[in-house]
């Protein structure tokens, strides 16, 4: 089973990004721009690229990719940082925050139909190995 494992988490890993992917699409947003504002909305808008890019475990070059299209759709802004001025906050706009509604729902939906059938104890045990699995992996570096 240990071995099985990790291949069975990239696997659900990679349906999970095709199919939202698929829904997204004539949207204009892939999996990871909406996971990117995900994070930016939950981890508190006005945090750094550095910041979220640690929150969200990928390189800054990485990030900044996925920043700069966010921008240029409209979805997100960079303020100079007035402590900083080297850094730029991360915002949502307004059409932003209107557009993670119409996401959130899509994402949501797909959300439901994977977890058919799963129960909420099954997906409690599952985030606390995950969340072990990932102190875990922090303890490697």
């Amino acid at each position: 089973m240990r071995d099985q494992f990790p291949f069975a988490v990239a696997r659900v890993t990679r349906r999970w990004r095709k199919l939202l992917d698929e829904r997204l699409k004539d949207l204009g947003v892939t999996q990871a721009r909406w996971t990117t504002m995900v994070y930016l909305q939950q981890g508190g808008e006005g945090m750094t690229q550095r910041e979220l890019a640690g929150l969200m475990a990928i390189e800054n070059p990485t990030l900044v990719r996925l920043l700069d299209s966010l921008e240029l759709q409209g979805l997100i802004e960079r303020r100079a940082c007035p402590n900083d001025r080297r850094a730029r906050r991360l915002h949502l706009t307004d059409p932003g925050r209107d557009f993670m509604d119409v996401l959130s729902e899509r994402a949501n939906k797909l959300q439901d139909g994977m977890l058919e059938g799963v129960s909420d104890d099954d997906i409690e045990v599952a985030l606390r190995v995950f969340l072990k699995i990932m102190d875990n992996a922090e303890k490697q570096k």
